[in-house]
């Protein structure tokens, strides 16, 4: 009998398998229908296609040039686009204050790719109230009278750096990528955690860093875990190859050494070691006094250890990415070096003191130098995704949010990036070419124009989620332009050139050639 019913089951299960095919074709001609005709977004320009799927958007992300075809897209549509089913991106700095420090939007669930410790962090955490709690337990340790605590320990690490370039100049090509990577992992462990990694000296010995390596695979790895589906990500972190396993198991390793710093200081705390009413202190010890208001609790050390590690990420890899640029900008254009290098040469007379960091900030043409190349390499220059609240939550009577004339409805994802605000034509003549004179008041620069200009630099992003460290990123990035100006002069080899420094983007840039080399001659 079974011999006469298997034609029929095979039927019955071919049947069964066209009907799932075509209800699952005609639910996704429906979607599409609805997503670009009837959407209340359906009405905001765009290429249609992203409007059906995040998949083309998500092309871009892959192949590391999501900034630039946003940008493409304002040339195009205008400073309104729909750049997916349920995202849209503007270029507007009228729409950038309402977004981001007026109705203070939630940032979306894309942030949750960057967990460290498999933890929120200040960065990770979507809601405003609750970041805002967040941040009280860091804040005062960025403060410009804090920092200035620090500049016994900055100058230390600076020597290192000047006596490592002093020990090679002039003999080979440095990679400064790396080399700057190590620098700063050096200066956010001491000034966080009181502790001496020594990483630019193990970098000059040619001995990897694991903490170092480790904080640069992490924003790759985040690009990863925001595209792969949850449930294939551990499939794909035991491919077995070592260097892949090591990009994976980064925030494990990062997690590791944090803890460790924060056994040993809650050791030394416990046993009174530490002075709890110093003045300075680390940033560590600050997160482990700190009481939440909202409950009275102090940190977990789980929470602890995540916000280090996003601090130790934020600060590293981004400021070290601007570095790299900076300087290579610096070996093509001796008409700037040369400007440069007459204010420093008046500024610092010895060329290894290190002037104070208030001077630093005094100096006109030093201070052009690094608007000019946040502007063009600021190091997270990507879209920074919010989502719309209901009315209630908008501060708006309205059921719908108006971006520049444009209905949204909750839900939606909204954002802007510095890589087009910085690049707007209408505020920044020839917006791709380095200029510090431009953020020289003349008669060419009057003032209004110079407001204008900072009125759309967002290098830091900006509104009540900026970057809370970009204080000590701005000190840090005068004091090593300085310093290394100030003692050497610049040259590329030829095998960086714009090909290999093409910029490109996983939030934050790095050169296409994943390197950025540079012979450093001494003056």
């Amino acid at each position: 009998m079974a011999f006469f019913h298997l034609p029929f089951s095979l039927l019955s299960c071919r049947t069964l398998l066209s009907i799932g095919v075509c209800i699952t074709v005609l639910c996704f001609l429906a979607n599409a229908i609805y997503r670009l005709f009837i959407s209340p977004l359906s009405v905001i320009p765009g290429p249609w296609y992203a409007s059906v799927s995040d998949f083309w958007l998500s092309t871009h992300v892959l192949r590391l040039r999501q900034c630039k075809k946003v940008q493409e897209l304002f040339d195009v549509y205008g400073p309104v686009v729909r750049v997916g089913p349920n995202k849209v991106v503007f270029r507007d700095v009228s729409s950038m204050r309402n977004v981001y420090s007026v109705h203070k939007f939630d940032k979306s669930s894309y942030y949750k790719s960057v967990l460290t410790n498999d933890n929120d962090h200040a960065m990770t955490t979507l809601e405003h109230a609750e970041h805002a709690i967040r941040r009280k337990a860091y804040a005062s340790h960025y403060t410009p009278s804090n920092v200035a605590k620090f500049q016994p320990e900055i100058h230390e690490v600076m020597a290192g750096l000047l006596d490592t370039l002093s020990k090679v100049a002039g003999t080979s090509a440095l990679e400064c990528l790396s080399l700057f990577r190590h620098l700063m992992v050096d200066l956010v462990v001491l000034s966080s955690y009181g502790y001496r990694l020594g990483a630019v000296s193990k970098w000059a010995m040619d001995v990897e860093d694991p903490l170092s390596t480790a904080i640069s695979d992490f924003p790759k790895r985040g690009i990863l875990r925001s595209i792969v589906p949850a449930w294939a990500w551990k499939i794909v972190c035991r491919i077995p190859n070592k260097r892949w396993r090591q990009l994976c198991d980064s925030d494990r390793i990062m997690a590791e050494f944090v803890g460790a710093r924060v056994y040993e200081m809650r050791s030394e705390m416990n046993n009174g070691d530490l002075n709890i009413e110093s003045d300075k202190m680390p940033m560590l010890q600050r997160l482990l006094q700190y009481q939440n208001p909202s409950n009275n609790r102090c940190m977990t050390d789980r929470d602890v250890i995540s916000e280090c590690m996003g601090h130790m990420i934020a600060a590293s890899d981004t400021t070290s990415a601007s570095l790299s640029y900076f300087f290579w900008e610096l070996s093509r254009r001796p008409d700037i070096m040369q400007k440069l290098q007459a204010e420093l040469d008046d500024a610092m007379p010895d060329a290894k003191t290190l002037p104070d960091i208030a001077e630093l900030q005094s100096l006109p043409y030093l201070n052009a130098f690094i608007k000019e190349g946040l502007r063009l390499y600021g190091a997270a220059p990507s879209l920074l995704e919010r989502v719309v609240p209901s009315s209630a939550n908008a501060g708006v009577s309205e059921e719908f949010y108006d971006l520049m004339g444009f209905a949204l409805p909750p839900g939606t994802i909204v954002s802007t990036q510095a890589w087009s605000m910085h690049r707007d034509t209408s505020i920044f003549t020839s917006p791709e070419t380095f200029l510090p004179e431009r953020w020289l008041e003349s008669a060419s620069t009057p003032r209004d124009q110079l407001v204008r200009m900072a009125q759309h630099m967002m290098p830091f992003g900006t509104g009540t989620r900026v970057c809370g460290g970009q204080y000590l990123a701005q000190v840090m990035l005068k004091i090593v332009v300085a310093a290394v100006a100030r003692n050497f002069n610049v040259v590329a080899p030829s095998e960086t050139n714009e090909k290999s420094m093409e910029v490109k983007d996983s939030f934050v840039i790095f050169p296409a050639a994943m390197e950025c080399k540079l012979i450093f001659y001494p003056r």
